[in-house]
């Protein structure tokens, strides 16, 4: 099996280092730059762990699906709440931005990794 489980869960640390150095800073404007390369690293990571799934023919997509769904919707929510808080928090422009992307990212690295890991161990259908 490819490391999509790996390549999801980096990308999910790195955001997660994204945006604790965005909320160290807040309310103030926050240095963009390390977070933002930080965003740009954990997409690629996200966008590879994708292409490698997609390649594989023999694995429970039904199961991948089912379980990715509800996970989905789990960080979704979770996400949203985080949103939340930093526009509650005044968190504007390019920082609320960059923080909205990392939060997508986190919303689908999670469900993707949690989804691989019960597939791959149930038999394909």
């Amino acid at each position: 099996m490819p490391p999509v489980a790996w390549l999801s869960s980096l990308a999910l640390v790195l955001v997660i280092v994204g945006g604790i150095l965005l909320a160290s800073y807040a309310p103030r404007p926050a240095p963009l730059g390390l977070a933002t390369a930080l965003l740009v690293v954990a997409i690629a990571l996200m966008v590879v762990a994708a292409g490698l799934l997609a390649r594989i023919k023999e694995f429970a997509w039904v199961t991948f699906g089912v379980v990715f769904k509800w996970a989905l919707l789990a960080y979704v929510i979770v996400a949203g709440m985080i949103e939340f808080a930093f526009v509650h928090d005044h968190t504007r422009g390019s920082s609320l931005v960059l923080v909205t992307l990392m939060l997508t990212v986190f919303a689908l690295s999670v469900p993707t990794t949690i989804a691989f890991t019960t597939a791959r161990f149930a038999d394909p259908t």
